[in-house]
């Protein structure tokens, strides 16, 4: 069994097929599937999406791209949707993204805070979006110890990966692991231990070799688990299940 532990299946591009597409995940191996939000809208559209299938689970979140929209109103939402909602199970996607800053660094910075504020308070993990913004991050993250979670689709040094791991996080692997150009990602699949692991397809985005180009899903995800396999020296079995249990216990599902 797979665990997708990351997808954005409420993403407009599965419109004209979601049902259909969601129909045949279980016939692919698709046991366990986590849909985060990344503003209020697609955070609400998750927490239905996870009521209406039981495989499903969601995370409420603003990605930095939408810390232009956060307030107290965003967070009193998010919170409502965590107390009434047992399908969500961490708040995210949040954290910085310095590559494009289609939002000042600082708003950004704030909007992360907040959220991992919420995520101490309401004692669940978060799954962090960063790119480009190392030292921001960890910097806030010291702030808060009490929180951890998964920093998804991983695109630091092994060595930044090996500190965040001491500290009690776990590292997402998307498809980019297939990708030739993946040195410094492999790097960091060597270094960590496995029980640190999950995987992830980031769907619709970044689908993995053979199928680069196209819209990704979760069907996709065996690829990373037979290239990290193979990375590791295990069958692709193997580590599906290590993934499986890391995932269950990043997202508390045990």
């Amino acid at each position: 069994m797979l665990f997708d532990t990351h997808a954005h299946l409420d993403d407009r591009r599965f419109d004209p097929d979601r049902e259909a597409l969601l129909a045949r995940l279980p016939e692919q191996g698709i046991g366990l599937l986590m849909n985060p939000g990344c503003d209020l809208p697609s955070s609400r559209a998750a927490a239905s999406l996870a009521l209406a299938h039981p495989w499903i689970y969601a995370a409420v979140g603003s990605h930095p791209d939408a810390a232009d929209q956060m307030g107290e109103d965003v967070l009193d939402a998010y919170r409502q949707l965590v107390q009434e909602n047992p399908k969500v199970k961490a708040i995210g996607e949040i954290g910085l993204d310095y590559h494009y800053e289609d939002v000042p660094r600082q708003q950004q910075i704030l909007c992360f805070r907040a959220q991992m504020a919420l995520a101490r308070e309401l004692d669940l993990p978060v799954i962090v979006h960063e790119r480009e913004a190392h030292e921001d991050a960890l910097e806030i993250l010291a702030e808060f110890p009490q929180v951890t979670g998964v920093f998804h689709c991983y695109s630091g040094s092994a060595e930044m990966a090996k500190l965040l791991v001491s500290k009690g996080w776990y590292i997402g692997f998307t498809g980019v692991i297939t990708f030739k150009n993946a040195r410094k990602l492999v790097e960091t699949a060597l270094s960590i231990p496995l029980d640190r692991m999950v995987i992830e397809t980031d769907c619709p985005y970044m689908a993995p070799e053979p199928f680069r180009g196209r819209r990704n899903d979760p069907g996709y995800l065996y690829r990373v688990a037979e290239r990290l396999a193979e990375l590791r020296g295990v069958t692709p079995e193997e580590m599906q299940n290590i993934t499986l249990e890391n995932g269950k216990r990043l997202y508390r599902l045990n």
